[in-house]
């Protein structure tokens, strides 16, 4: 054999290598009792899963609007990310569907639209009975992006007996659109949705107190779960991440809260991602929750 074939070939096995010490991804299929209908989540398991016998904390990482359970696998410039992050931080990441516009309530009008449950409830009973994982919420976190960001802060807001932290990148922490700065139309669109989701909006600056975090700073500070945040400084959401900050802060509610350069776009949420886990990972340690 020449010389460069076996430069070729060890390159080869190098390569099968470095793929056989990376992260797995399974994707699964979770019965939603709650919506009579079957959702999909990805599972990022790291390489040390299969080599350590113990159980493992998990991220239950979510999508923006009109995305899809594989957006954070796919859409991120960076195809490795998340594969990187559960084998440097020994976690499982689930991503799950959460429909492209449901921001992850329990819609009172649509039976098909029940996300807080089927995040809480049965997409948590699918992982624990398939994974070996951290059943208790010392080893569980909860972030976002955009709708996924507001579902997160959200959901963890109403049960903090489940999480240990939550986290929002870019999130709609104000589900008033006239407070965000977007074309007449998208706003219009949105508005509508809610109004689908949730009933009528009622008269005054917040249309639905409760469903929306600018409403649940006093819930947050009560439930006393570690919170991290952020946005970019050209993201059309800033101002309601500015008001829940300004509310935490008067209220006296811990936090980490961040405005980085950068929009509503993968390139920053590629680039915020890694400074969530590395606060998670301190919550975890902290919980003895974490694997070295």
């Amino acid at each position: 054999m020449s010389k460069t074939k076996n430069v070729t070939a060890l390159l080869f096995l190098c390569l099968l290598g470095l793929n056989a010490a990376a992260a797995k991804v399974d994707t699964l299929d979770v019965y939603s009792a709650r919506m009579n209908r079957t959702l999909k989540a990805a599972v990022v398991l790291p390489d040390n899963y299969q080599k350590l016998n113990q159980a493992f904390p998990v991220l239950y990482l979510l999508h923006g609007g009109s995305g899809g359970f594989r957006d954070w696998l796919t859409k991120v410039p960076d195809k490795t990310l998340l594969h990187r992050l559960a084998d440097q931080y020994n976690l499982i990441i689930v991503t799950p569907d959460g429909d492209p516009t449901s921001y992850y309530f329990d819609s009172p009008l649509i039976k098909t639209s029940q996300f807080e449950t089927f995040i809480v409830k049965e997409l948590m009973d699918k992982i624990d009975s398939s994974y070996r994982t951290v059943k208790d919420k010392k080893g569980r976190l909860i972030a976002g992006l955009s709708m996924g960001g507001h579902g997160a802060m959200y959901i963890a807001s109403r049960h903090p007996e489940l999480y240990a932290a939550a986290g929002s990148m870019s999130g709609v922490m104000d589900i008033n659109t006239a407070t965000w700065k977007v074309p007449a139309e998208f706003a219009k669109s949105r508005a509508e949705n809610f109004a689908k989701l949730l009933g009528p909006p009622q008269t005054g600056a917040t249309p639905y107190p409760g469903y929306t975090m600018v409403t649940l700073a006093d819930r947050l500070k009560s439930n006393g779960l570690p919170l991290i945040f952020d946005i970019g400084v050209d993201d059309f959401l800033i101002d309601t991440n500015r008001d829940l900050h300004h509310q935490l802060v008067e209220n006296k509610t811990p936090h980490d809260y961040t405005e980085r350069p950068g929009g509503h776009s993968w390139e920053y949420w590629e680039n915020a991602l890694p400074y969530q886990l590395l606060f998670f990972h301190k919550v975890l340690k902290a919980n003895g929750t974490s694997i070295p």
